[in-house]
């Protein structure tokens, strides 16, 4: 995928030019992708082709959820892997009153990362390590959610899918999608009915993050 803003070093500066950063926002930042690499040739994280320019094509695109959904504090984020974008949007409000992003992580290597970035980063964030589709019955007490996140995870109609339980409640959806938007939308159209905001990817070429809304089933 071609990266829109190539002209960006590949540092902090990329989250920058998308949304300003306190001092600490920075700070947890940057340990964040500290630990990406520290953790990566165990974990294998991330493919590996992408660390060169870690901070475009995984922080800044990841930032864009917050971005979409700017006054969610409550967050679901669905198949985190190495938490993009949940560990960002977690980092972006951690000192914002009433935060809280669950992390829903299947792979056990991966998901005691995330536990681990939550810890030393000191983060309001629980990690569930299971398949997503026992999540709403085994983890009531995660209660109403204002956004569920997912990031490379599933064609929208299973996407919806996997967040009903909480979309049905009034949440948010809020997803990276790539150039097959189109197509992922009309086969969902079949099944379900949702109000829809496309937001141009600043980071991705011809991709969106598609905030969907009003939710339910045909």
């Amino acid at each position: 995928m071609a990266v829109r803003n190539s002209g960006v070093s590949d540092g902090p500066d990329a989250v920058a030019a998308l949304l300003p950063l306190t001092p600490a926002v920075r700070d947890r930042l940057e340990a964040y992708v500290a630990l990406v690499r520290r953790w990566q040739e165990v974990k294998n994280l991330v493919a590996p082709s992408t660390l060169p320019v870690i901070w475009s094509r995984h922080v800044a695109d990841s930032a864009q959820a917050h971005l979409a959904a700017p006054m969610a504090r409550r967050w679901l984020d669905l198949g985190s892997g190495a938490g993009f974008p949940g560990l960002v949007t977690a980092i972006l409000i951690a000192d914002e009153p009433g935060a809280a992003v669950t992390l829903v992580e299947a792979n056990g290597r991966k998901a005691a990362f995330l536990m681990a970035v939550a810890r030393e980063l000191r983060l309001p964030v629980k990690v569930i390590s299971e398949r997503i589709e026992s999540v709403a019955q085994r983890h009531a007490d995660i209660g109403a959610v204002d956004a569920v996140s997912a990031r490379a995870l599933a064609g929208l109609p299973q996407l919806l899918a996997y967040a009903e339980p909480w979309l049905a409640t009034g949440a948010l959806g809020v997803f990276h999608k790539g150039q097959d938007f189109g197509n992922e939308c009309q086969d969902a159209t079949h099944a379900w009915v949702f109000d829809l905001v496309k937001h141009p990817s600043r980071i991705e070429a011809d991709s969106v993050v598609a905030v969907l809304s009003a939710v339910r089933r045909r």
